[in-house]
């Protein structure tokens, strides 16, 4: 790797990490306004340095091991809406944030209509002696919360007075809503949130009971529009409901119930206990567990001042707030004979079974993974091989398209893992399906990668967005019977699929189509909860293709290293890779913007609008709201005439969370701001452009993963060592396609990263469930 001409080695800076946390009170001392972090704009929340911008988890893209980590409640992961504000935020940044919490899209919606699975997934458990119905084996703690989720099934507790409103009743697949083909590409949109309609009088009542508790009124639209129009009844019943509003925290809440409940209320409060076991596992959810263990629940219970957190749990869990699942080996208790018996003839005492394991989970993720690996199931056991591939495999372009070709045609899943050189293959693999008149298609995270595919596949149509297949604005529509009308579907960037999104894309695969699930494993995982291409590949459930194609090049070398934990010194004869050493974080800051405005167009010819900027985190003294500052006093100074926008501004849009597309500003008007995002026309209403759209020179990598640029610099400042782990460096540097500048000021730190952090683990279900699954179909 070399250095620019004229860059000076430095030491490495002295910034404070944004990523530090101090310990979070368990109480509050004051209402819920007193408490509210300003997680916006002050460069950085109280615990966690800054809030997080459009597409954003934790700041070094890793996950909590338990809840007690308490990172800010208004942390969002990836896609999470931009400006997302804490409970005290002024009042528009509350109604930028109940915005953002209403947004419900399609796959949401169509979860709700799959609740009704539930009778058919616990029949389906009971039948195979499943975790929830393997009581009888278990002792103690366990014993009592399977109990206890018992009473909830049979119908003694109500496990649904906690939803405001009643599962909804199965519902047919949707008809088609185009025939079968590429539809036009849809003209201007808007960019309106599905916001739930709340009449004025319910907000004037929840604004009542908020100014009595002391809370700002900012949050009655966003409590209305979590709770439901009974939500001043519920908020004068159950203070601690206000916990489910997102951004506020459980002091803040705590705040509020004292002020309204006075000396009725204490630290062990049912509905308080049961409201923290909920927010701690929506906290979770932000980190991408589905679960957490019982132990970890409790022991973070018992750090927020509940004296008996075994019965917490036990109550949340009566009370139907959570489901609790048996996982891990099954401890088998044998018959005292048999015991007698297999002593007498081996002369040894029977080991003792392995502890089991007890996890806590959100309904909606329990449903999403038995829904999961239930249709994973039906596509491995139903896929119609009646095609004859072989011609389309020997005409492949490379032996690991043809071994792809070829494992397709025999079986209805199949999980392909490449870096990006590997793309080309599932690209081969839609060609050859189409050759053979199959209705094959390719799914991407992004409208770049979209692009990138349907140009390797060699057909304009062969390639949409996963978001836009969901939605019904691009692919082919559905079939009579409201199935996708696809025979083949690849997915391209599975890492980035959670586990809600994954449902309901298997769900709408008709029996006998084919998914090939294909990502790299090194990149950063989704922004939602679960780990689903991970847990896929770890199950062995369906056949698998490694791709044998490299990455080309010295950033391909260099990002190959990276994915087996080495940094390598790779040579770079052409400057595809630089190294810029950074003192302190002004330099870095400084190194940036002269990188992009100057020195890589001069000595690559690659403008400024095709190099990419991504750092660690938002806040901080080299974040991204400070690198767009001084990118765009540079390229595009103007006064910010609309919301602090001008024309010409780069940005990043967040249409729903957990997508984060970038567009540029091409004027304003009463409208909105009207944007071009991928040569599409979108208009974003005034009251929703400070929550969803951000200055776009300076990416984080979550939000750049699924897309490439000809350019990319990547900024390490000092403070940015805590944020760092294989997973992020993996990402941050493979951005770039043909030159990559890594603005350092780490030192030991990135070596360390990449050698020593990989990805934290994620608690998921997804992988016992497959593995437990019959799938006499599948290949290991």
């Amino acid at each position: 790797m070399t250095a620019l001409p004229g860059e000076t080695p430095g030491t490495v800076g002295t910034d404070t990490p944004q990523g530090a946390e101090p310990p979070a009170a368990t109480d509050a001392e004051g209402p819920a306004h007193a408490e509210a972090p300003d997680t916006e704009e002050s460069g950085g929340s109280e615990e966690s340095g800054g809030a997080r911008e459009p597409g954003e988890p934790a700041a070094d893209g890793s996950e909590v091991d338990t809840p007690a980590a308490d990172a800010p409640a208004g942390d969002a992961p990836d896609g999470a809406e931009a400006g997302e504000a804490s409970a005290g935020d002024a009042p528009a940044g509350a109604e930028g944030d109940a915005a953002a919490a209403a947004v419900v899209s399609e796959a949401q919606a169509e979860l709700a209509a799959q609740r009704e699975l539930r009778e058919r997934i616990a029949k389906r458990k009971a039948e195979k002696d499943g975790p929830v119905a393997a009581g009888a084996k278990l002792s103690g703690t366990a014993a009592d919360l399977l109990a206890a989720v018992r009473a909830v099934e049979s119908g003694e507790k109500a496990g649904t007075e906690f939803f405001d409103s009643p599962a909804a009743a199965p519902a047919p697949r949707r008809p088609a809503p185009a025939p079968a083909g590429q539809p036009q590409r849809p003209a201007p949109t808007t960019a309106a949130p599905a916001d739930r309609a709340a009449s004025p009088e319910s907000l004037d009542a929840v604004r009542a009971v908020l100014t009595e508790g002391g809370a700002p009124e900012a949050l009655a639209r966003p409590a209305t529009g979590t709770l439901g129009e009974q939500a001043a009844e519920l908020l004068r019943a159950d203070p601690w409901q206000l916990l489910a509003v997102p951004g506020v925290r459980p002091e803040q809440a705590d705040g509020f119930a004292r002020a309204l409940l006075g000396a009725a209320c204490g630290p062990d409060d049912g509905r308080r206990t049961s409201a923290l076991v909920g927010w701690l596992l929506e906290r979770a959810a932000l980190q991408g567990h589905t679960a957490l263990d019982a132990e970890a629940v409790r022991a973070a219970l018992a750090e927020r001042a509940v004296s008996d957190p075994e019965e917490a749990v036990r109550n949340a869990v009566e009370e139907g707030v959570v489901l609790v699942f048996q996982e891990g080996a099954d401890p088998t208790e044998l018959d005292a004979s048999d015991e007698d018996q297999e002593s007498e003839d081996t002369g040894e005492t029977a080991e003792a079974p392995e502890p089991v394991q007890v996890l806590l989970g959100l309904d909606r993720y329990a449903l999403a993974e038995e829904s999961l690996a239930d249709g994973l199931a039906r596509l491995m056991n139903a896929c119609e091989k009646g095609a004859d591939w072989a011609e389309a495999a020997a005409a492949a372009p490379s032996p690991s398209a043809a071994e792809l070709i070829r494992t397709a045609a025999a079986a209805g899943l199949v999980a392909h893992s490449g870096g990006e050189a590997a793309r080309a293959e599932p690209a081969a693999l839609i060609a050859a399906a189409r050759g053979l008149g199959l209705r094959a298609l390719g799914a991407t995270h992004s409208e770049d990668g979209r692009h990138r595919l349907a140009d390797a596949a060699g057909a304009p149509d062969a390639a949409v967005t996963l978001a836009g297949l969901l939605s019904g604005t691009e692919g082919p529509g559905r079939d009579e019977d409201g199935a996708l009308a696809l025979d083949l579907l690849v997915v391209l960037d599975a890492p980035q699929l959670d586990v809600e999104g994954a449902a309901v894309l298997v769900e709408a695969l008709a029996d006998g189509a084919r998914l090939v699930l294909s990502g790299d494993p090194g990149v950063l995982g989704s922004a939602g909860a679960g780990r689903v291409f991970a847990d896929v590949l770890a199950a062995r459930a369906c056949p698998q293709v490694v791709s044998r194609t490299p990455d080309p090049g010295p950033i391909g070398e260099l990002v190959s290293g990276i994915g087996i934990g080495e940094l390598l010194q790779v040579e770079a004869p052409g400057k595809e890779v630089v190294i810029v050493p950074v003192r302190d974080a002004g330099e870095a800051v400084h190194r940036t913007v002269q990188l992009v405005a100057d020195s890589v167009p001069r000595a690559f010819s690659i403008p400024a609008t095709d190099t990419q900027v991504i750092t660690v985190g938002h806040g901080g003294a080299a974040g991204t709201r400070v690198l767009n500052e001084a990118l765009k006093q540079r390229l595009n100074p103007g006064p910010g005439r609309f919301g602090g926008f001008d024309p010409g501004d780069r940005v990043i849009h967040v249409p729903a969370p957990g997508r984060a597309v970038p567009g540029v500003v091409r004027s304003a008007d009463a409208e909105g701001l009207h944007l071009e995002c991928a040569g599409v026309p979108v208009v974003v209403p005034q009251e929703r452009v400070e929550s969803a759209v951000r200055h776009g020179w300076a990416l984080s990598a979550h939000q750049a993963a699924g897309m490439r640029w000809p350019a990319a610099v990547v900024v390490l400042p000092g403070d940015a060592a805590a944020g760092l782990s294989r997973p992020w460096v993996y990402t941050a540097f493979g951005r770039g396609e043909l030159h990559l500048s890594v603005v350092h000021g780490v030192d030991q730190a990135l070596p360390h990263a990449v050698a020593q952090l990989p990805a934290q683990e994620r608690t998921t279900r997804l992988r016992p469930l497959l593995e437990a699954l019959p799938t006499p179909d599948a290949a290991s």
